[in-house]
């Protein structure tokens, strides 16, 4: 009988250390855009690197991937395959943690960028990404450049 109890206990035991402490499902947050958006801007000053996914270089979408990560979500790597990704948005419904696709080739309509919303209102839209020329920052959708180059927003979070 002592021997079926020790054998239980040690059961027990493991799959209260291992079956809990190694659980690789990370909780959702509530408002997961909020996380979303706190790992994008961890990497604020990050420098681009094409193809990059680390902190030394990383381009548009690893930004995209590693910040969706962050709450459970896995997402394609290249930004033409993320614009794939959850709904359609309409510009005056953009929400923060939505994503935002760009055509900055000669390609007018072809994916070639992606951003993260981190802020919207009636007058502007905010959001970060991995540029060229500045690495990881913040910028608004009424700028020129990015007005032009604008495409379509897609809602990956409910």
């Amino acid at each position: 009988m002592p021997q079926r109890f020790f054998s239980a206990l040690l059961l027990c035991t493991f799959v209260l250390i291992f079956g809990f402490s190694c659980a690789s499902k990370k909780k959702i947050a509530s408002e997961p855009f909020k996380e979303v958006i706190s790992t994008a801007r961890s990497y604020t000053g990050t420098p681009y690197r094409y193809g990059g996914t680390s902190r030394a270089g990383i381009d548009c979408s690893a930004l995209v991937y590693h910040s969706f990560y962050a709450v459970g979500l896995s997402m394609p790597r290249t930004s033409a395959a993320q614009s794939q990704q959850g709904k359609s948005v309409k510009k005056n419904e953009i929400k923060p943690g939505d994503l935002l696709f760009f055509a900055t080739s000669r390609k007018r309509k072809q994916v070639t960028h992606s951003g993260i919303v981190t802020e919207a209102s009636k007058s502007d839209i905010r959001f970060i990404h991995s540029s060229t020329s500045l690495g990881v920052s913040e910028d608004y959708l009424s700028n020129p450049y990015w007005s032009k180059a604008f495409l379509f927003a897609r809602r990956v979070l409910e």
